[in-house]
Order: structure tokens, then sequence, then C-alpha cells
């Protein structure tokens, strides 16, 4: 009689069943947020046994950092934006960080990565080394000169501040803000901190 159903353990093929299993816990926590995505809820959405989530990726949050660094939205901005040099940096950043905000598609990632750090302190420490190692120290090395770590640190702040001010809180005026005032405001700012000079008074 032939078995019918999933069994536990490895299935063939370990490469492809851990991408399969990465691009379900890439869903669910897009669909149900950090806090409502579970082992047993991905293993169904990818069709395996929860053991086999928990082979390839031991937790939830260990799952959830490998997801992380697999959907290079920052990094790869800070890359874009900054093969043109400083001058303008500031303006081009803000334009594309804002822009993956109201990307339907990326936006949606981007809140779940907010809401999960602040939920989460294992979260909080996998975002926390991505930011560090794949956007500030990048940043700092496009921006160069004396306190570059410090000040791609400070926009970095900065930015993920205004995020989540703007598009996970809806703080107003913050939040209906027309888009084009956004990026005029916060532009020099983050252009004073690309150059290093002071923000003039």
């Amino acid at each position: 009689m032939a078995a019918s159903g999933r069994t536990p353990g490895r299935r063939p093929g370990a490469a492809r069943t851990r991408e399969t299993i990465l691009d379900a816990a890439r869903r669910c926590f897009a669909e149900d947020g950090y806090a409502g995505t579970s082992i047993r809820r991905i293993a169904r959405d990818a069709d395996v046994d929860h053991a086999l989530v928990l082979h390839f990726f031991g937790t939830k949050d260990a799952l959830f950092g490998v997801v992380l660094r697999s959907v290079p939205l920052l990094s790869g901005l800070v890359r874009e934006v900054g093969e043109g040099g400083p001058d303008g940096l500031g303006e081009r950043f803000v334009r594309g960080y804002l822009g993956l905000w109201e990307d339907p598609d990326a936006g949606p990632w981007l809140r779940v990565v907010v809401r999960a750090a602040s939920a989460s302190p294992n979260a909080a420490a996998a975002l926390t080394s991505l930011i560090a190692d794949e956007v500030m120290a990048v940043l700092a090395r496009r921006i160069g000169g004396d306190d570059a770590e410090l000040r791609a640190n400070l926009i970095g702040a900065q930015l993920l501040g205004v995020a989540t001010a703007r598009y996970v809180l809806r703080t107003e005026p913050l939040a209906s803000a027309a888009h084009e005032d956004v990026v005029a405001h916060l532009a020099p700012l983050v252009q004073h901190l690309v150059t290093g000079e002071a923000a003039a008074p």
C-alpha cells in the first residue's frame, strides 16, 4: 500500500528544500507578521514537516535572520545611490529610501521587519547585525572622510525614525505629508551628514 501525506525528516534535494522553506517563510512573515508566524505555519506553507524546518534553521528567530539577509532591499539601495558620488547623495538616498517604504511589495516587508525588531530581542539583534554589516558599513565607505562611520549611523537613525513615524506609527502630520515635502525637508539634513559639514543655523 502506497504511503500518503508527508513524512518527517529530510526530503530529497536539501538545497531545494531549504529554498522552499525560505520562500514560505518570506510569504508567512510578510502576510502574518513576525508574531503571527510560527514554525508550523511555515512548514504547512512549504509542505514539509515542521521538524525539517527546525533541522535547517533551528528556531524562528534564526530563520527570520536568514530571511532578512535574503531580501537585500536596503543594501541594494546603498550601493545604487552611492554610485553617483557624494554630490546629491542625500537626496538620492532619501528618495530611494522613501520609495522602498512606499513600494507595494517592499513596504509591507519593511513594516514587518520594524515590528519584529520591537517584538523580539533576537529579531532586533538580527536586524542590527544586518544593518551594521550590509548598510552602515557600505554607506560609511561611500561617504568617506572623518567620522564616516558615525555619520553613516546618524543617517540610518534619522531615516529609520522618519520611516517608523510615517509608515508604521502613522504619526501626523508626517504620515499624510506629501512625498516631495518630506524629501525637501529631509534631504538637506542627510546631505550635511554625507559631506560632514555642519548644518546651517
